[in-house]
Parts: C-alpha cells; sequence; structure tokens
C-alpha cells in the first residue's frame, strides 16, 4: 500500500487516516483497542502496582528489622536487579518457544512465592532466596508480556489504528500509574507491618494470576512457536539491533541517576532527601499526563530515530543544568530548581526514547524471536547500567568538583546518538514513521 505524505503531520493510504483526520485521544484509542492488548496494558498495570507496594521499602526493613549491614543490604538490591534484568533474555526465548500464556502464569506463580517469602524471611540465606524468585519471576513474565504488547502494536498500525507508539505509550502510563499507586499502598499498609506489604503484594499477583489463567488465550493469533536454541547466535550479528541496545542502554544509564546522583544532590541542596518524594511524584505525573500527547506529537513529525536522538538530547540538557548550576552551590528551594529541572528534562526525553525504542525492536527482530529480542535488550541495557553506575559512583568518590559527574553524564547521551542505527527507507514514513510498512519485512 503506498503511502502519500499529504502535508505536516497528515498521510494518505487509500483513504486511511488523511487529511483533517482527528488525532486520537488516549480514551479514544483504548476504546479500539482488541481485548488482549487491553488485559496486557492493564497486567503491567496491576505488576507494578504490587511490585512498587513492596520493594520500595525493602531496603529499610533489610537494614532495621533483618540488621543487615550496608553493604549486605546494597549486595541483596543488586541480586534482584541481577536475577530480573540479566535473565529477562531467558524470560523471552521461553515465551517464543512455549507462549505468552505459560510463561506469564509461571511467573506469577514464583512472584506470589517470592513475596511470601520475604514477608517471613528473617535470616541472610532466606532473604537472598526470596528476591531471587521475586527476580526470576520478572524475568519470566516481563519479556513475555512486553513482547506480545509491541507485536500487537504493530498489528495495530498495519490495520490503520494508528502508530504503534500510541499503544506503547498506553503501556508506559499504565507502567508509571503502577509505579504511583503502588508505594502509597504499601506506605499505609507499613503502618502495620513489612509482612503485610509483602502479602499484599503477593494478593495482588494472585488476582493476576486468576485473571490471565481465565483471559489470557492459550495460543495467540500470529504468533508462531520457535526452538529455543539458533536464536541468540544471530541475535549477536545483528549489529544494528545491538546498537539499538546500546543508545537505550546510554538513557537507562541516565534513568537510573534518579536513584543515584539525583539523592546526593537533593541532600546537597536541603540536608535531607526528603524532597525526593515530591521528584519522584512529579516524573510520574508528567509520564501520566504527558506521555500520549508527547506520543502523537513526535508521530506527527519525527521518525524512530529523530525521536530517540531528540529524547537523548533532552535527557543531556537535563545533566547539564545541574552541572550548570552547581558552582553556585544554592542551597534550599532556590537549590531545589536545578535538581527539578533534571527531572523534567529527563521525564521528557524518557516519554520519546522508551516507546521509540520498544516500537524499533519488531523491524529488527528475527521472525519469531520478538520475545528473544525483547528480553535481549533489557539484559544488555541492563549490563550497561551496572557497569555505568559503577562507574558513576567512583566519580562521586574521587573528590572531583561536583559538577564533573553531571558533565560526563550529560556526554553520554550525546554520544550514544552516534549509536542509533540509521533507518531504511522501507522502515522509515516521512511525518509518521514510527515502524515498516504493511508488507514490508522485518529485520
Amino acid at each position: 500500500m503506498q503511502t502519500k505524505n499529504t502535508g505536516p503531520g497528515r498521510r494518505t493510504a487509500d483513504g486511511v487516516a488523511g487529511e483533517g483526520t482527528a488525532k486520537p485521544s488516549r480514551r479514544g484509542t483504548w476504546a479500539k483497542l482488541n481485548p488482549l492488548l487491553r488485559l496486557l496494558i492493564l497486567t503491567q498495570l496491576a505488576f507494578n502496582i504490587g511490585f512498587f507496594a513492596v520493594l520500595p521499602f525493602l531496603a529499610e526493613h533489610l537494614g532495621t528489622a533483618i540488621g543487615m549491614a550496608g553493604w549486605m543490604v546494597g549486595f541483596v538490591l543488586g541480586l534482584r536487579t541481577f536475577s530480573q534484568q540479566g535473565l529477562f533474555v531467558v524470560g523471552g526465548a521461553l515465551a517464543d518457544r512455549y507462549g505468552v500464556r505459560p510463561v506469564v502464569l509461571a511467573g506469577c506463580v514464583l512472584r506470589i512465592a517470592g513475596f511470601a517469602w520475604l514477608g517471613y524471611a528473617d535470616e541472610d540465606w532466606s532473604v537472598i532466596g526470596s528476591v531471587l524468585l521475586i527476580g526470576f519471576a520478572a524475568a519470566l513474565f516481563s519479556p513475555a508480556v512486553e513482547s506480545e504488547v509491541a507485536r500487537q502494536a504493530v498489528v495495530w498500525e498495519e490495520s490503520g489504528g494508528g502508530p504503534r507508539t500510541s499503544v506503547l505509550a498506553l503501556f508506559t502510563v499504565a507502567g508509571q500509574a503502577g509505579a504511583f499507586l503502588g508505594p502509597l499502598i504499601g506506605a499505609l499498609l507499613l503502618a502495620v507491618d513489612f509482612r503485610v506489604v509483602c502479602l499484599a503484594g503477593a494478593g495482588v499477583f494472585v488476582l493476576v494470576l486468576a485473571g490471565h489463567f481465565r483471559l489470557l488465550p492459550q495460543h495467540i493469533p500470529g504468533r508462531e512457536r520457535v526452538e529455543v536454541k539458533g536464536g541468540l547466535g544471530g541475535l549477536l550479528r545483528n549489529r544494528r539491533f545491538l546498537a539499538l541496545c546500546c543508545a537505550y542502554g546510554a538513557y537507562l544509564l541516565a534513568y537510573n541517576q534518579l536513584y543515584l546522583l539525583l539523592p546526593d544532590e537533593v541532600e546537597r541542596a536541603t540536608g535531607s532527601q526528603s524532597a525526593l518524594a515530591w521528584l519522584f511524584g512529579l516524573s510520574s505525573l508528567l509520564v501520566v499526563t504527558a506521555q500520549l500527547p508527547v506520543t502523537r506529537w513526535a508521530a506527527d513529525r519525527l521518525d524512530l530515530r529523530r525521536s530517540m536522538t531528540a529524547g537523548l538530547l533532552l535527557i543531556s540538557a537535563g545533566f547539564a543544568v545541574v552541572a550548570a548550576a552547581r558552582p553556585a552551590a544554592w542551597t534550599g528551594n532556590a537549590g531545589l530548581l536545578p535538581a527539578a529541572g533534571f527531572v523534567v528534562l529527563l521525564t521528557l526525553g524518557q516519554m520519546l526514547v522508551a516507546p521509540g525504542a520498544r516500537a524499533w525492536v519488531p523491524d529488527l527482530a528475527a521472525d519469531g524471536r520478538l520475545g528473544l529480542y525483547t528480553g535481549a535488550m533489557s539484559s544488555v541495557s541492563g549490563l550497561i547500567v551496572l557497569v555505568g553506575s559503577a562507574g558513576t559512583g567512583s566519580l562521586m568518590g574521587t573528590g572531583l568538583p561536583g559538577a564533573v559527574p553531571w558533565l560526563v553524564l550529560a556526554a553520554i547521551p550525546v554520544a550514544s546518538i552516534l549509536l542509533i542505527p540509521r533507518q531504511p527507507a522501507a522502515e522509515s514514513r516521512q511525518g509518521v514513521s514510527l515502524g515498516h510498512q504493511p508488507g514490508t519485512a522485518r529485520r
């Protein structure tokens, strides 16, 4: 089907989406989604509510109630991240081989067991076992859900529903809403004790398990199962995909500074980290309210490469704002202004980079290997975050001027723009170039 550009933000495709076509609102997009997509998006909301009801309070629980040393707390949290991000590639490969339903259900069962175990764990070995189980559960269900959302978003786009990033933006909004609501629920339950918080988190996944056991199809049309073996070699030879992973990893490294550089800056400016809650709330509120408008704006004007480039430049600007203000050594409310500017610019950049990168994966994945490639992007970028965060921590402890880590982190997103792969003409559409066109071979 030949697509003709008819002006900025407008296209015609044999009568589809011509001049004057109304842009879909969040409600309009949701109303037109098929039941499977609605289920998967609500799944992301529920997953994050259950997860973030527990994990924000884990470090304090380990340090105070269990009595772990500070290094041991950090080790346990690092193990959870490794067992999750590092094994995403395994979960993705299993989803390709056995389908979405069994992998998601198995992940839910493990997450229920992990949270229940954590609630009663009072020794180091028991805490480590429960945390590893919690992380591995996510390594199962997350790539399965994310890859199927991406695949369904391509189907949505090819059927004329709109750019696939609209669907992926809704998925992001649902996840961020869950990340916002989860800690509020957890904080209320923490007034009883941490065990109640863990059991409540497990209860959320019991509901998710029951809902998916009843509603998730045994076989999803168009999803062919493949052997587990044979896909990794092609992935490692796919230079364009690996370049995308590295660019996405640079974004994730920047995003993780919300938990490393930002707390240090807030404490410097105010003498405590209490303002972090407001800054995190600001980030969540921006995503929930502005993600879809930003996505629609980008869809009308930018292809995937330009969208990611613009996002990485915004992220770099956020670090540069704090670096520029650091020599002035402002304190109090004035000292929080650069940090707030960083959060706003980082979040706006995230809105462009994250949906764009996820929307690109189906075009780069080998046939039948979308789960593997989706999981691999998380695993590769997670490794980049692990190495990069260690380097950032080292910079913070060297006694260099406080602006130096912020300047280094400002340079990394800009440098990563050079890694973003080019989009061939068949993969790019002028005006609304957010994936391959119907009938175009996926790479």
